[in-house]
Formats: structure tokens, sequence, C-alpha cells
């Protein structure tokens, strides 16, 4: 099984927008410097989050991101469905076609596997991933590391006028 970094990305970024969901509309951009991901393939990744409902954009001056149900409403596995990955663990994309279009000698571990993977997405929700050790002490980290980035293009900024 692979997860790519469209499903890992979408889950960082609905786990930063959870974290921060208290201080109403997030923006992409601040997503964007805390988290390291391009702005540009956030806005498409939000674009299937908000298509599937997972998220409500608000525009204007103050605008942004907020999750569209409790944390503890959303599941994982809904938030890598809705970017379209799959978590199938099999070589045949589930088709049972593996080995010369049959079932190759492996094939209902790998269907099992797969299973419990998504069992297992679908039981882990955002509050539950941010009740866990360490994520809030990571996120406090990454909020200094932002304002620290925005002190210093301010620095650098009225120094260059």
């Amino acid at each position: 099984m692979r997860l790519t970094t469209k499903g890992r990305y979408a889950v960082t970024a609905m786990l930063d927008l959870a974290i921060h969901n208290e201080n109403g509309p997030i923006s992409l951009a601040d997503i964007s410097s805390r988290q390291g991901i391009s702005l540009s393939y956030l806005e498409q990744l939000f674009a299937r989050l908000r298509k599937q409902g997972l998220v409500v954009s608000t525009r204007g001056p103050g605008g942004g991101y907020t999750l569209s149900r409790p944390a503890s409403d959303t599941p994982i596995a809904d938030v890598i469905s809705a970017v379209d990955e799959k978590v199938d663990t099999t070589r045949c994309g589930g088709a049972a076609d593996c080995q010369n279009n049959q079932r190759c000698l492996t094939h209902d571990l790998w269907t099992d596997l797969s299973d419990q993977i998504r069992r297992f997405l679908t039981n882990i929700t955002l509050a539950d991933v941010m009740a866990r050790n360490g994520v809030q002490e990571v996120a406090a980290r990454q909020e200094r590391g932002t304002a620290q980035r925005m002190v210093m293009r301010r620095t650098e900024t009225s120094r260059a006028e």
C-alpha cells in the first residue's frame, strides 16, 4: 500500500485546520506556511475537500476555511477518500486479476490488510489525532516558527526600503 502525498497532505492540512479551527476561518496561506505545503497544491486539495463537504469556505477579508463538522465527527478515512486516495494493498487494485488475469497466491492476504487499514482509518478521527501525545506541542512549534518567519520578512522589507 502506498499513500501518496495527496492523501498525506490532505490529512495534515485538515489536522492543521482542526487545531486552529477555534480561531475562525483559516487561510490556506497560513496552512501552507505552517506545514510547508505548496499553496497551489492546497488549493487543489481544498477544492476536493469542500466538494465532499468536509470544509466550508468563507470569502473576503478574514476569509478562509473551517471544518464543516466537529473534528470528533471527521474520520481520517473520509479525508483520504475525499481527495480520491485508495487504501488498497493489492497489486491488482482489488480486481483479483493479479497474476495473468487470475487471483494470485497472496491476494486474500493483501485484501484483508486493506480492510484492516480501512477500518483503522475509519475509526480514528481528527480529534483522536489531535489528542495524541506531542501533536499540540508540534502545532505550537510550527506556530512559533511561522511567527518568527513573518518577523524576519518584515525586518528584511523595512531594511530594503
